[in-house]
């Protein structure tokens, strides 16, 4: 059997007292691929070589899961169980930013010092959608992306309009975003994990910086997206030509290549 992480260079990475294994591909500018739950899945690794094959390098930290494993509905379980009681993630409060996203903000520096160009891009997936925005704080990161962001979890009115951040953090998201640094947003239409209130709010905190891209996941659509799609880069990315997941998909890699290009 292939290994779903074959081709990628294997290193650690230690900031903020923590040491976490992470993978990379390609050469060029960096981009920070965070993980969706349950881990670094095959589909997640083959993300990141779509993104080196943009001319891009593609850098993958282990956060959770076991890497190169396939999901299945027990692993993913296993893997939010675990993530929900870790200190390093905040899922079920307003206003908060989780304390991963400051090792987040080092490698991406790092990543930034070893790979040059104007800066780095990052995209978070479903449980770390959000994170990229929360790295926007640190002036390396140019091109945030924010696939399907789940946290905090939208159990009430408020949830669901949260971005996951701090008023610190988010005020200083708001300065970089009317200074010109876009932001990047992506879910199914009828995804209650990723709900509408929250791309709405993005819209309301960043003005026309958040370009927010909503695809049609209700009952009938004409491409047959399933009412439970989620995942717009991996689980669910139909890779056919003149797709929406496909145009998605050729969304974000413009727009690293735009922002990273120097």
């Amino acid at each position: 059997m292939t290994d779903p992480l074959d081709g990628f260079e294997r290193s650690t990475f230690t900031a903020e007292g923590a040491t976490r294994t992470v993978y990379r591909t390609g050469s060029g500018p960096a981009v920070i691929v965070i993980s969706e739950m349950p881990g670094i899945t095959p589909n997640v690794a083959g993300f990141g070589r779509t993104v080196a094959a943009a001319g891009l390098t593609a850098v993958l930290p282990h956060l959770f899961g076991e890497d190169g494993k396939s999901p299945t509905t027990g692993y993913a379980l296993s893997s939010v169980a675990k993530a929900c009681v870790a200190k390093e993630f905040t899922v079920l409060a307003t206003g908060q930013t989780s304390p991963i996203i400051t090792w987040l903000r080092a490698l991406a520096r790092d990543e930034h010092q070893k790979c040059g160009g104007p800066g780095v891009g990052a995209v978070g997936m479903c449980f770390t959608g959000g994170f990229a925005l929360g790295m926007m704080v640190d002036d390396a990161v140019v091109a945030p992306v924010l696939s399907q962001p789940s946290l905090p979890f939208p159990f009430s009115k408020a949830l669901k309009r949260d971005v996951g951040l701090s008023p610190g953090d988010l005020a200083r998201v708001q300065q970089r975003a009317a200074a010109g640094c876009s932001v990047l947003g992506l879910r199914f239409t009828g995804d209650r994990m990723s709900p509408h209130d929250r791309f709405e709010h993005l819209h309301e905190l960043l003005g026309d910086a958040f370009i927010g891209v909503e695809i049609d996941s209700s009952p009938g659509n004409p491409y047959g997206h399933k009412k439970m799609a989620h995942s717009v880069l991996t689980e669910d990315l139909d890779d056919r030509p003149g797709t929406p997941t496909r145009a998605a998909l050729d969304q974000v890699l413009a727009f690293f290549t735009e922002r990273l290009s120097g």
